[in-house]
């Protein structure tokens, strides 16, 4: 009989003060609360990984060895969990060999469906894959593109090779590689690449044959002449790219032209896998087309005994187009997918899953998602739970924590504030709660009765990146705009492509991610912990690398880490604080220095609204002003960046940016991650940057800001193809009224 409920008993990871709490089985159950008040801790870290860790354990010690190692939550007990499987934000990756098609699992079904009852018949299903070789392209080998050495960057003929005529580093004069040519003998070494004979720079480039001695740091030895571009195309461009370090990756691009391959017209398929047709259209075609458009193809094929691929493919494309992923095609790289939308893939395919009683963990669903799309996402979640499932969602979208079942909402506030369970129940209960998500829940604020007016305007011409169709508008300065519209209708294609290209100089705060090293820190990311080294170096006549974790002041025990850890092979690791520094990362000697009686450790310990005290006056205290002002005043400088949550680290980045002067900022859906209240708190940063004279464009769904914007302009109608051109331009009043846009109706009772 299956129990009513999953019990923790005391759970006490991160900043989580002995929760204890039911979580109901067979519902949908949505943690809210502020960032930072522990709703990850309690979802993520302790209940998932505790189902994670103990199914990890049923498996043999050696295939252990190669599984997640999940450490041993800080809880008293657990009981009555299922099995979990984590939805997360991560991006998709793969490299380039892996397709919206491949991750899906659609396009083995298409694959199937083109080598059983397509025409002429060419083989199985491995003739239509180009991860196959009896299917890829043999000139691209299944990527669709081709790299080539663009030797206008790779090379200055002006100098020699003496000079540094080869401008890609790893070749470049000194190197090893370089003294294979300077060894070769073939070469006039201080002769510019200019005055080389016909022949002398084909042997440079492509010559092959000839035994080159050369030596080394490790020795003496031949190998065989290699020309430059051939070798650089052995070593870089024969790898994917898509794999390599991204300094690396980085490095190598800049020296590389891409093109579309020229035999497969970027297909990745060969001929013979190309000549077979199923209803007058090509594998190539098909994956081509927008899922949306795709499925109508699929449904209207009738081929005797192909029903059960059929039935297959319409379910698994039904299901990307419901969620409104329509306007993507199967053969869209995965590792081009947002975040959001790499969340979306991942959920719908567990629907076509015949298992039950499977407890699934969903973070933040609803990012990237319009309103309107916002109930698609609502229908897969009580579609997951409908099949016997358990569905707990760590959400602040209030239209997704309408769905809830049961809601737990954590806080009251965030960090050491945090960590308690404040309300947990019905949704009708939460909205007369007590709590931050309660009040603002259940407040019926409406938008600005007066919009500001636009000093002018920066115009936007003929724009066409992406699915844009020759876009002409004007954004207005001196106000705040909102850019809205669903999913895949062309609003970064407009902002972070067409506009920052036609107006570069604008402040850009996009959603890229911040660094999650251990030894990354609020304070080394913001740029004050060189300030703060000197500034100790000036008090305590010390050396300024002396105070840093990094260098020569660290603890030798623990490196700097404040921990070590102990690996148990096939057992999980296990870290213990380092017995010398206590935590604090630093030697002995460097805690000694003090200034104004703190030891660095100590400053690295201050939340920012306590260093904001410590440093005031200070040349650097204007970005700790910042980190309080986007609701990061309970961060401490020193904690490591891989602690932090999504909405923690948007925030910093937002701090860092807010410190700088500039004229206009363009920002990315910045309200990802935040609760409720820290929307209000970021409208409000929004509205001072206008106040000072700035233009701020802001990409975004969430109506709270569209509803207080100045301006705003909705891309449309739909996605995709059915995208790409301005639907609307005016006032959120204006739009509120207009039905026929996808936003109007959503905006109507909310100004």
């Amino acid at each position: 009989m299956q129990q009513k409920s999953i019990k923790i008993v005391r759970a006490r990871e991160n900043n989580l003060k002995a929760v204890s709490l039911e979580v109901p089985r067979g519902r949908i159950t949505v943690f809210t609360g502020v960032s930072g008040s522990g709703k990850s801790s309690l979802v993520f870290d302790t209940i998932a990984a505790e189902s994670q860790r103990q199914l990890n354990e049923t498996f043999s010690a050696f295939v252990r060895t190669v599984l997640p190692k999940y450490g041993e939550p800080t809880v008293d007990s657990i009981e009555n969990l299922s099995t979990a499987v984590v939805i997360d934000q991560k991006r998709l990756g793969g490299g380039s060999r892996s397709t919206l098609g491949t991750i899906s699992d659609i396009a083995p079904l298409l694959r199937l469906l083109f080598a059983r009852f397509g025409s002429p018949q060419v083989g199985g299903p491995g003739a239509f894959s180009f991860n196959d070789p009896a299917g890829m392209c043999e000139r691209c080998d299944g990527i669709g593109r081709t790299a080539e050495l663009d030797l206008d960057r790779f090379l200055d003929p002006s100098l020699s090779l003496n000079g540094g005529a080869i401008l890609f580093p790893p070749f470049a004069t000194g190197t090893w590689y370089w003294k294979l040519y300077e060894s070769s003998g073939l070469f006039d070494m201080d002769k510019p690449l200019a005055d080389y004979t016909d022949a002398e720079m084909a042997q440079l480039l492509t010559g092959t044959g000839e035994k080159v001695s050369w030596t080394g740091p490790g020795g003496s030895g031949s190998s065989e002449y290699e020309g430059l571009v051939d070798r650089f195309t052995r070593l870089f461009i024969k790898k994917d790219v898509n794999t390599m370090a991204e300094k690396n990756r980085e490095m190598v691009l800049r020296f590389v032209t891409h093109r579309v391959c020229s035999r497969c017209g970027g297909s990745r398929l060969n001929e013979r896998a190309l000549s077979v047709e199923v209803a007058g259209r090509t594998i190539a075609e098909m994956s081509a087309m927008e899922l949306g458009d795709l499925l109508e193809v699929v449904r209207s094929l009738d081929l005797p005994g192909a029903a059960p691929v059929l039935s297959g493919l319409a379910t698994r494309i039904g299901h990307l187009v419901t969620i409104g992923l329509g306007y993507l095609s199967l053969d869209r790289e995965t590792n081009t997918l947002s975040g959001g939308e790499s969340q979306r893939v991942k959920t719908v395919r567990h629907l076509s899953s015949s298992l039950i009683e499977v407890m699934y963990v969903l973070d933040e669903p609803s990012v990237g998602l319009h309103a309107k799309d916002v109930r698609k996402l609502n229908e897969l979640l009580r579609e997951l739970r409908d099949k016997g499932n358990t569905v707990l969602v760590v959400e602040h979208d209030p239209d997704v924590i309408a769905v809830a079942d049961h809601v737990v909402d954590m806080g009251p506030h965030a960090g050491t504030r945090g960590g308690e369970v404040v309300y947990q129940g019905s949704l009708e209960g939460l909205r007369a709660a007590d709590t931050l998500t309660g009040r603002f829940l259940s407040r019926e604020e409406k938008g600005k009765a007066e919009y500001r007016v636009a000093t002018g305007a920066l115009t936007v011409v003929d724009a066409a990146v992406n699915n844009l169709r020759k876009v002409t508008v004007d954004i207005p300065t001196g106000v705040l705009t909102a850019v809205t519209g669903v999913a895949g209708s062309g609003k970064s294609s407009l902002v972070f492509g067409a506009f920052r290209e036609q107006h570069p100089g604008a402040i850009v705060i996009d959603q890229a991610a911040v660094g999650t090293s251990s030894r990354s820190t609020p304070a080394t990311y913001v740029g004050i912990m060189d300030d703060v080294r000197k500034l100790f170096a000036k008090t305590t006549k010390a050396p300024a690398s002396l105070f840093s974790f990094n260098s020569k002041g660290a603890c030798p025990t623990c490196q700097g880490l404040g921990f070590t850890q102990t690996d148990l092979a096939f057992l999980d690791p296990i870290r213990t604080t380092c017995e010398d520094c206590g935590g604090k990362r630093f030697n002995r000697d460097v805690l000694a220095h003090t200034v104004r009686g703190k030891s660095i450790s100590d400053v690295l310990e201050l939340t920012a609204a306590e260093a904001v005290e410590f440093f005031d006056g200070a040349r650097f205290a204007g970005v700790l002003d910042a980190m309080v002002e986007v609701g990061l005043d309970y961060i401490s400088l020193g904690q490591p960046l891989s602690t932090l949550s999504g909405g923690e680290c948007q925030r910093l980045k937002l701090a860092c940016e807010l410190n700088k002067k500039g004229s206009v900022y363009i920002m990315d859906e910045p309200t990802s991650g935040l609760h409720l209240s820290d929307i209000d708190r970021l409208v409000g940063i929004m509205d001072r940057l206008v106040a000072q004279q700035n233009t701020v464009v802001v990409i975004e769904h969430n109506l709270d800001v569209v509803k207080n914007a100045d301006w705003v302009i909705e891309l449309g109608p739909g996605a995709g193809r059915d995208g790409g051109t301005v639907v609307f331009t005016g006032t959120p009043r204006e739009l509120a009224a207009r039905a026929d846009t996808a936003t109007g109706p959503f905006l109507a009772d909310l100004v």
